[in-house]
């Protein structure tokens, strides 16, 4: 894939998308920018966005959130997928925080994949939204990504891999929101389809 074409479908894409909130964004702390991102996992932004105000009027820092009980935060944040696992990993989470960093959220990715319920993909999501150059790789970006022969990967980490070489490093954190709001917004496969078979006739 020629990268001045790659360039131009990005931005095709991020016209394309509705500029909605992600679950990632808009939060008062890193904290809970983190906290975030592990409970939308496999959950749509608005409802982890919903569930997180509720959350986080509750538990706004990792001290507090450090004290509840599982019982506590699965009343909560019930409403999110997987949220029996999804409440352990948030309370490891905010406990490991407080007694190995001191409430502070690290800034590199072999620390954060440390953290309960921290993967790559999280680590990489919060990163971009701090500033940093990462590239989170989810299913939007995933399936974008080998639609558009950016990437011929099935392994999220390769296709991390193969947009980094593509793309130049400033444009990394801006690739998962821009495929994510254009996953969103287009959520019929036919009309995602359609729209993405011609931006990939780009020249």
């Amino acid at each position: 894939m020629n990268q001045k074409i790659a360039l131009k479908q990005l931005k095709l894409l991020e016209n394309y998308g509705n500029k909605m909130r992600l679950a990632a964004e808009s939060w008062n702390s890193q904290f809970q920018t983190l906290i975030s991102i592990i409970l939308s996992a496999r959950t749509k932004d608005e409802t982890t966005i919903r569930v997180g105000k509720i959350l986080f009027k509750e538990y706004p820092t990792a001290e507090k959130l450090s004290k509840a009980n599982t019982k506590e935060i699965e009343k909560i944040i019930k409403s999110v997928n997987f949220y029996k696992n999804k409440s352990k990993n948030i309370l490891n989470c905010a406990k490991i925080l407080v007694k190995e960093y001191k409430s502070k959220i690290p800034e590199s990715i072999d620390e954060l994949i440390k953290l309960s319920g921290v993967g790559r993909k999280t680590a990489n999501v919060f990163l971009a939204e701090k500033g940093q150059n990462a590239l989170g790789v989810d299913t939007h970006v995933h399936y974008i990504s080998n639609y558009l022969n950016w990437s011929k990967n099935k392994n999220p980490h390769k296709v991390e891999e193969e947009l980094k070489k593509l793309f130049p490093k400033k444009y990394w954190s801006k690739i998962n929101e821009t495929l994510v709001r254009f996953g969103k917004t287009y959520t019929s496969r036919r009309e995602k389809n359609k729209l993405l078979e011609e931006i990939g006739k780009l020249k």
